[in-house]
């Protein structure tokens, strides 16, 4: 497993392609040489690999919203084309699914037939978890439903250990289970504050057990740690990556 900067984390430096050309090279200097494409401002899609390829960095996954994916799957597949970029990610669940087990499981379809159109052109459409997926409808939660009912040929997963955690789940588990269908997933750290509060962390400085997650992903053959924090609380993002990059580095995963 290689490490990339999820650059969602950074969205409020990437709204210009000015601010995306100094960001990208914050990147690398961190030591990052990959990053998912999540939260960036407009830019020319050859811009943009232009910008990646000048600092060296692969652009190895994206999250694309959901009428991209269902309305201009054609220009969905260029672009990932353009930047080399095989996985194809769905950062999270549109809300008209998310009430019933009758909502997952039309998902689920629509999801395959989004993944086959995607596999034919040689990419690999990912789909990215929050914590909602693990409310329960009758004995099965959501994300069991995806997991059951999706075409394990058309669809993969992109655990994110963080809301894993806090939907009540085990993240080592639930990457021992997605065996052969997670190539990305998403590192964040959970802290836990004096007054009960769950705060994303960066990794190493919260109370997940990294030690066991790591472990899960190696097993089953993980390509890419996107290093993800929603919220740094004041902190400089950039750092925050850093201090996650550092730990993890420390923690044996690959640059």
């Amino acid at each position: 497993m290689r490490l990339a900067a999820q650059l969602y984390t950074l969205r409020e430096h990437l709204k210009t392609p000015e601010d995306i050309a100094s960001t990208l090279k914050k990147v690398k200097e961190i030591g990052y040489n990959a990053v998912q494409v999540s939260g960036v401002g407009p830019i020319d899609n050859q811009a943009l690999k232009e910008l990646a390829d000048r600092e060296g960095l692969t652009i190895c996954a994206t999250h694309i919203g959901y009428g991209d994916l269902t309305e201009r799957l054609d220009e969905v597949i260029a672009k990932h084309k353009l930047w080399g970029c095989q996985y194809v990610g769905l950062g999270g669940l549109p809300g008209d699914y998310r009430k019933s087990a009758e909502g997952y499981s039309e998902f689920a379809k629509i999801a395959s037939d989004i993944g086959r159109k995607l596999k034919a052109e040689g990419l690999t459409f990912i789909y990215h978890n929050h914590s909602f997926e693990f409310a329960k409808f009758g004995a099965k939660t959501g994300m069991d439903i995806l997991f059951d009912e999706t075409d394990p040929a058309a669809v993969d997963f992109e655990l994110d250990v963080y809301w894993v955690q806090a939907g009540g789940a085990d993240p080592a588990d639930w990457i021992r289970k997605v065996n052969g269908r997670m190539k990305v997933v998403h590192l964040k750290d959970m802290a836990v504050m004096g007054d009960r509060e769950q705060r994303f962390a960066e990794v190493g400085e919260g109370n997940m057990n990294f030690t066991r997650i790591l472990e899960a992903c190696r097993e089953i053959g993980v390509e890419w740690g996107a290093v993800e924090q929603d919220q740094t609380y004041g902190r400089d993002p950039f750092e925050s990556l850093a201090i996650s990059f550092n730990h993890l580095r420390r923690m044996g995963v690959d640059a």
